[in-house]
């Protein structure tokens, strides 16, 4: 079975995939196997070409990328996605991640970032350029839930050991940057570990999720 990952570029601007294709060439594991203008097209293509990877851009014409990557996944088409966009914007990213897309990648992220990506993504993972983790835990911080109170899970199910591992760190006053290092991990992935800490314990602060910690006992 080949482990090259096949993917289809969609931007409307001709100069963009060739960059991305300029790009991609010499890597060995990856290959361009279709491009599209617009977002009928790229639905199109996706629908012959069957790629592994879908990169592609949220402002186009005729269909923009949030609405391929919704029209994608209600056909429960599994390519995996990648929204690669100049604007670092909450709608944006919040939308894209709710229709279904795997990453969100800057046009202005460094080669070694977006290869890193690509693969991330391709091999099953998320992968949130720049600054689009914090806006995702910014979200999270400022939302008031509004759901009923569920009664709490016991503590070996509700978190797994590598969260308890960042749970300790973080109250111990541990930055991204600390944990990471301690754990052997990249900052990214503490930073989602982190935030998926959070999610799981529906709080929006470190005070918070100290108490909710003693509460528990779950350090």
């Amino acid at each position: 079975m080949s482990n090259t990952i096949r993917v289809v570029l969609a931007d409307d601007h001709v100069f963009v995939r060739d960059g991305i294709k300029s790009l991609l060439e010499n890597e060995a594991n990856i290959e361009v196997v279709g491009e599209a203008t617009d977002g009928l097209e790229a639905l199109k293509i996706v629908e012959s070409c069957k790629p592994d990877l879908l990169i592609l851009d949220i402002r186009m014409p005729n269909m923009t990328g949030i609405e391929v990557v919704e029209k994608l996944r209600s056909q429960n088409n599994l390519v995996k996605i990648v929204m690669l966009s100049m604007h670092e914007s909450e709608e944006y990213v919040l939308k894209s991640i709710k229709a279904g897309a795997d990453g969100y990648l800057l046009k202005g992220s460094s080669k070694e970032e977006f290869l890193k990506a690509l693969q991330t993504i391709a091999n099953g993972g998320k992968y949130f350029s720049g600054d689009i983790s914090s806006i995702l835990i910014g979200q999270l911080n400022n939302s008031t839930s509004i759901q009923e109170s569920k009664p709490m899970q016991d503590e070996d199910q509700l978190i797994t050991k590598r969260e308890r591992e960042i749970l300790k760190l973080l109250l111990s006053g541990k930055g991204n940057k600390e944990i990471a290092e301690a754990l052997d991990i990249s900052k990214r992935t503490a930073e989602v570990h982190r935030f998926n800490l959070m999610k799981k314990l529906k709080v929006k602060n470190l005070m918070e999720l100290s108490n909710k910690a003693n509460e528990y006992s779950l350090i």
